[in-house]
């Protein structure tokens, strides 16, 4: 069954809370969506898992201006790294996921299509923009664990989505993770009795 969007599909964050950095002096996209994408609603987290985590978040702000606006990886990529925010990021990391997700991004629609309830060009910017990169995490990056990658976009949907979109992007991406990662999925299912993903979702049932 298709999971359903949360009828708030808007750009929320929270007020009072620490940017990820500056904005570019020109943003990729001339939206007061993609000017909030600058501030994420949650704090940083700790140094040593935060160079990714930030990576994954100003790639986010990339796709979303280019789901907006359109543009080449590459400039959208150099109009983001600024000083400040290339010492914040695992710069490589970052390019990498950015240029992969824009690149295969018609394929990658093609994996969660079934498992949305409406068409993907009627999802918000921002939903849209984090199945894209779960997606492109569970499809084209095997070294990553299949459940860090759902926990970080569940993450980038709580600092940056509508109020329940993280339960969407959730539900979506565990099932794409049943398909796409299925022997890690079925040896985590099978470990933790159906308790998987760290306790945050019901579990990943693979597929047959």
């Amino acid at each position: 069954m298709a999971a359903k969007s949360p009828s708030d599909s808007r750009l929320h964050v929270k007020p009072g809370h620490s940017a990820l950095g500056r904005r570019s002096p020109a943003p990729v996209a001339q939206d007061s969506s993609a000017q909030a994408l600058a501030s994420p609603a949650r704090p940083a987290r700790p140094a040593d898992r935060g160079v990714r985590h930030h990576a994954r978040a100003l790639a986010l702000q990339g796709l979303y201006g280019w789901l907006l606006a359109g543009g080449e990886a590459d400039a959208i990529a150099a109009q983001l790294l600024t000083e400040e925010q290339s010492a914040k990021v695992d710069v490589a990391f970052f390019r990498q996921i950015l240029g992969g997700t824009i690149g295969a991004a018609e394929e990658l629609r093609q994996e969660f299509c079934g498992l949305v309830d409406r068409p993907v060009a009627a999802l918000s910017p921002v939903e849209h923009a984090i199945l894209l990169l779960g997606a492109y995490e569970l499809k084209y990056r095997p070294e990553v664990p299949y459940r860090v990658a759902i926990n970080e976009a569940i993450e980038l949907a709580k600092s940056f989505g509508g109020t329940d979109g993280f339960r969407y992007v959730n539900g979506v991406l565990d099932k794409l993770a049943a398909r796409l990662r299925r022997v890690e999925a079925q040896a985590a299912f099978s470990a933790t009795g159906g308790a998987v993903n760290g306790g945050t979702n019901s579990g990943i049932e693979p597929q047959p």
